[in-house]
């Protein structure tokens, strides 16, 4: 599959922007970012050496325009997605993620995170 990466962020969706497979760039870029939040869909990504792709990490260097505004309001878990985005920006960090005991410290870290944030409630 070959994917042209534009270097500035999706302009905000508008009614006459194309469409890919029904979605616009903005709505597929919102939901491959957010999937970063989930720690074993980078162990995935890490398992499919998709991580160690030069282009693949281009992209996710890309995707940082989801830090600033006014993109950063349409993410619906801005914490770990963005901790994680900026994590994927590390090639030490790209090698260990490939572990199942980082991917579930991660995944932990992340529950205590949302328990404790309720706790607040």
């Amino acid at each position: 599959m070959d994917i042209q990466m534009q270097e500035s962020p999706p302009p905000l969706p508008a009614d006459d922007e194309p469409k890919y497979g029904g979605y616009t760039r903005f709505e597929i870029e919102l939901e491959f970012v957010q999937s970063l939040a989930n720690p074993f869909y980078l162990n995935h990504l890490a398992s499919q050496k998709l991580l160690n792709e030069p282009a693949f990490v281009a992209y996710l260097d890309y995707l940082r325009y989801w830090t600033r505004p006014p993109y950063i309001k349409y993410l619906n878990y801005p914490g770990p997605t963005l901790k994680h985005l900026e994590l994927l920006q590390e090639e030490r960090f790209r090698q260990d993620i490939i572990s199942p005991d980082l991917t579930q410290a991660l995944a932990t870290e992340g529950a205590k995170a949302s328990v404790d944030w309720h706790k607040n409630d």
